[in-house]
Formats: structure tokens, C-alpha cells, sequence
């Protein structure tokens, strides 16, 4: 038999460094995700996605020694779709991962929107967005929620507490009778028993419809009022503590999700639950600072009473029963398993919410 010398030792050379370089027998995987929001990086539940999820997707993947690593697209601000499209453009895999407001998803997602239906309860967004995380681990329904739009949850996003900012000041409860409030999605709830009309809008068009005079204030948090300088053209600011909520999610598209490798996979899962934990953290310590920011620069920031507070939650139908029947399946469950949770850690309602 003829042997070629020269190629059975480029063959043997080769066979022997793969062996004790087993890392050059495989060449490293790369592939390609968007990640996009409807709003910028100013806010931190998309600030996050930004400087911490997909940087340390890759530093974490090198560092587990996974063979795949990630060339992302960023999309934010509303390049690729606008604030009432954040579902779709998951579900539909214009994004391959994306911020997704389930507060303007009430008739697709309505077991989402649990904590909308249940106002006043506590402020804590970190312990609320932790128990909302925790449900969706403990209850397949919450998860279902997500699949049946074919998409997957990574982990939940929140708002710290709402207060109201208007253009004119509010001195009661009253005053509300008459007046349009910019109260995106779930939240024009809360005005049922007010006499006031709800405004539903994304936080990037408050500004100028409250600048026009389209509306008389606004119902929001001091992470978005500030950054959005609301302040500017509704300087009363009247603090109320509606609540923390959940105001939505980090899902995937769930065709791209079934196409992750399993340590991929992992990854993300671990990530999203540090998603929830660090953006509310965010939240609640620039919130105080936001107030003070915006005292500064000349608003005007009184506390609604306690009476004037009791009033307005009397005022309002049992929001709570109302959603849980119109929701039906598992929304009793979650009402039930999500009131439970809150009043564990010390958060009792000011009234019996679906009772």
C-alpha cells in the first residue's frame, strides 16, 4: 500500500491537537437576536435590556464555556414599533426579544393585569415584581398566558407607585369629577367612581397632550414623570401611592426560544429574573430623588390625605370581582394567590378586594 508521508502526518498533527485542544474542534457558534422596545433607554425596565441583559448574555455564555454567542440588534425607542404594538411585535418575531406592556393587553393577557385591579395595596415593587415572578413559576396558567401568544416570559416589569400630576391644582378627591386623565391602559380603572375620563396614551405622547390641554393631568410614577419632564406642563404634583404594578415583561418569541440551545436557554432565564430584580431596584431609588428633581425645578408636590385616599378607593367598584368574572379560567387562582402573597410579606388591602 502507498502512503502519502506527508498527509498522514498533517492527519495525525490534527487528530492530536484537537484532542488536547478539544475547544479548536469545535468552532463557536454565533447567532443573531434583536433586542427592541417601543420606549428608550431613559426608563430602566428598558435602561436594563440595555446595559445589563445583553452585554452579560455573551460575558456569561464565555464564561460557562457554551460554544454560542450572541450578535445582537438593538432597537429601541420605538424605532421598530410603537408603544400599543409591544405584544405583537414579539409574538410576531419582528423582535426576537422585546419589553412587552401587558397593561395595554387587558382582553389577551388579562391575568397580567392582576395587581391593576387591586390598587392601593403596597408600594414595594421589588417584593410585588418578586411574588409576580414567583406566580408565574408556581402557576402554569401565567405562563400559558404568554405561550398562547407565542411568546415566552423572561420575567416580570413594574412601575414603583402611581401619584397624579395635573395641570391645575388638586386639592381632593373631588376635584377629580371633570377632568381628563391620561391613565394608560389598566390604569383608567382607578378613575371609575371619580367622574373623571380616562386618557389611555404611551408615556412618549404625555407630554404634549398635556401641553395642548388634550388633557387636564396624569396618572404615573415619578420614573416617568421625570424623564419625560411631565413636570414642566403639569407642575402640580399631588402624591397618592395608587400602588406598584406590574406593568408588563421581557418575553421572547417563542420560535426563536425553541431554537436556543438548552444553556442558552438557562442563560436567559437567569438573566430575566435579574431583569425584574434590578430595574425595580432602579425604581425605587431614583423615585425619592426624581421628586426631589423635580420640587427644584419649580412643581409644586403636596401628599393627598388619608381621607381623601379612603375616599377614592370607596369610590371605586370592587375592581377586583369585576376582573376575576370577566377574566374567568384561573383569575380567581391568581387573584386569590396574589393577595395571599402581598398580605405574607406584610401588605394588607384597604379593602377586600374581590370579596
Amino acid at each position: 500500500m502507498n502512503i502519502n508521508r506527508r498527509a498522514f502526518n498533517a492527519a495525525l498533527a490534527a487528530t492530536a491537537a484537537s484532542s488536547l485542544l478539544p475547544g479548536l474542534a469545535h468552532a463557536a457558534k454565533s447567532i443573531k437576536l434583536t433586542m427592541a422596545s417601543s420606549h428608550p433607554t431613559t426608563v430602566p425596565w428598558v435602561g436594563v435590556l440595555k446595559d445589563h441583559f445583553v452585554p452579560e448574555s455573551n460575558t456569561r455564555l464565555q464564561a460557562a464555556g457554551s460554544e454560542t454567542s450572541i450578535n445582537w440588534t438593538e432597537s429601541y425607542g420605538g424605532a421598530l414599533y410603537k408603544f400599543d404594538k409591544t405584544l405583537e411585535a414579539v409574538s410576531d418575531g419582528l423582535t426576537d426579544l422585546g419589553w412587552v406592556g401587558t397593561l395595554w393587553e387587558e382582553s389577551k393577557m388579562p391575568l397580567q393585569n392582576v395587581s391593576y385591579y387591586t390598587p392601593f395595596v403596597s408600594d414595594d415593587l421589588p417584593k410585588m415584581l418578586g411574588l409576580i415572578n414567583k406566580l408565574h413559576a408556581d402557576m402554569p396558567a401565567l405562563n400559558a398566558a404568554w405561550e398562547k401568544q407565542d411568546t415566552v416570559f423572561l420575567g416580570a416589569s413594574g412601575i414603583e407607585t402611581y401619584h397624579l400630576l395635573t395641570r391645575e391644582p388638586i386639592s381632593g378627591f373631588a376635584d377629580l369629577d371633570g377632568k381628563k386623565i391620561i391613565s394608560a391602559g389598566s390604569v383608567g380603572n382607578w378613575l371609575k367612581g371619580s367622574g373623571a375620563a380616562p386618557v389611555n396614551a404611551g408615556l412618549p405622547n404625555f407630554y404634549n397632550l398635556l401641553k395642548t390641554g388634550v388633557a387636564d393631568g396624569v396618572l404615573i410614577a415619578f420614573s416617568g414623570a421625570f424623564p419625560f419632564k411631565l413636570f414642566e406642563v403639569a407642575p402640580n404634583i399631588t402624591k397618592v401611592g395608587l400602588g406598584a404594578q406590574m406593568t408588563g415583561g421581557l418575553a421572547i418569541n417563542k420560535s426563536t426560544w425553541d431554537k436556543l440551545s438548552p444553556d442558552v436557554q438557562e442563560t436567559f432565564r437567569t438573566l430575566g429574573a435579574e431583569y425584574t430584580a434590578k430595574h425595580a431596584g432602579i425604581l425605587m431609588a431614583v423615585a425619592s430623588k426624581f421628586e426631589g428633581l423635580m420640587k427644584d425645578a419649580g412643581a409644586t408636590v403636596t401628599d393627598m390625605p388619608q381621607a381623601e385616599k379612603e375616599k377614592w378607593v370607596n369610590a371605586m367598584p370592587d375592581l377586583a370581582a369585576d376582573w376575576r368574572d370577566a377574566s374567568g379560567g384561573a383569575a380567581g387562582e391568581v387573584l386569590t394567590a396574589y393577595l395571599a402573597g402581598m398580605k405574607e410579606m406584610g401588605f394588607e388591602a384597604p379593602r377586600n378586594w374581590g370579596g
